[in-house]
């Protein structure tokens, strides 16, 4: 089982059709409760806020991996089908609770006109807003998270881990350490800043995945007796990498791009960010593996390790610090074209400042 419940023929027919509603239902659920979150919160606690949703997904994906453990000793007639069925248990009592308790929070958006601003005529903030925007969403994803959290199995099969309970077992580490580093960073976040923690957590990415491709070419092109060193380092640098990520890039990503647009363009430019990150979400977890049977599995990481290097100089180059600055302050840092190292400049405005 890899990376939550497969079943075999009709199953996993009756699966890939329940998965295709799931993510729908989740991708419109994680987008209202971070706007949510930005909407409620103030400047220096809109980082903690926002990223809780963040956190909620890595309990939920914890939660799934000790499930499958516990589920995967059922036959899988049933095992697969209680995998499925569990998942609506906190579906339906998150909707009895936002039905008695969340209170209705109403954006007046601007339609078309919003659209045409955005895409059609956008300003230079707008147009570099735009660009920080789509770009985090793009790198989330292109790093190859989901080549580790997905298939995961597949890669500590590579690295020597062998029988179906130590694969899942191996999986639940991968969940946990999602989970405790996205919870430090709720907390690092308005304290250490979101850029600090976007390049660390980036180049930390870059250097795990460098180790995981190498040890995993070495192994994989080594005949002989196991290198239990070459083994044993690439499963350290999987949950190397899996801690970086979610320390820094994951959290960062959401918050980020809910807080730089400007009120009016909010609704629709995050929605651009949402769907370039679903659609890298969908293109890294359908191709993975057509993706190392053509260049090998190392060759794949190596791939992923070359993309975060972007990455970093991506975010070095085009992220300011929005830590503890409010709407205005964020319009007038975007607009004034302030570079994105000069992240203790004081913010001026001008005279005749434009709006972004």
């Amino acid at each position: 089982m890899e990376g939550g419940a497969r079943g075999d023929g009709a199953g996993g027919e009756i699966q890939a059709k329940f998965n295709k509603y799931a993510a729908a239902c989740a991708i419109v659920a994680s987008m209202i409760s971070i706007i949510f979150g930005y909407e409620v919160s103030s400047p220096s606690s809109r980082g903690f806020l926002t990223s809780l949703p963040e956190l909620g997904i890595s309990i939920g994906i914890l939660l799934g991996y000790i499930s499958n453990v516990i589920f995967g000793k059922l036959t899988l007639k049933l095992g697969w089908r209680l995998m499925l069925g569990v998942a609506a248990i906190p579906s339906v009592i998150l909707g009895l609770w936002h039905r008695t308790n969340a209170r209705v929070s109403k954006v007046k958006t601007h339609g078309e006109g919003a659209w045409k601003e955005l895409l059609l005529r956008p300003t230079p903030a707008v147009r570099w807003i735009l660009i920080a925007a789509i770009g985090i969403h793009f790198f989330e994803h292109a790093v190859g998270i989901e080549a580790v959290v997905l298939y995961s199995p597949r890669i500590f099969k590579k690295a020597g881990v062998t029988g179906k309970e130590k694969l899942l077992l191996a999986t639940v580490g991968v969940g946990l350490t999602k989970f405790v580093f996205v919870f430090i960073a709720t907390f690092l976040i308005d304290r250490v800043g979101r850029r600090r923690l976007l390049l660390t957590s980036t180049a930390g990415i870059v250097a795990s995945l460098t180790v995981l491709a190498s040890c995993l070419t070495i192994v994989e092109y080594h005949t002989g007796r196991k290198l239990l060193w070459a083994l044993s380092l690439s499963i350290i640098a999987t949950y190397v990498f899996v801690a970086f990520f979610n320390i820094g890039l994951a959290p960062v990503t959401w918050v980020y791009s809910s807080e730089i647009f400007p009120l009016k363009l909010r609704a629709q430019g995050y929605s651009i960010g949402v769907a370039v990150n679903r659609l890298m979400n969908a293109t890294i977890s359908m191709s993975f593996i057509s993706l190392y049977k053509a260049i090998t599995i190392g060759g794949a990481f190596f791939m992923f390790a070359g993309v975060s290097v972007i990455a970093w100089f991506f975010f070095y180059f085009l992220f300011p610090e929005t830590k503890g600055r409010s709407l205005e302050e964020l319009e007038l840092l975007f607009s004034n074209g302030i570079m994105a190292r000069n992240e203790t400049m004081e913010l001026q405005p001008r005279a005749t400042s434009n709006n972004v």
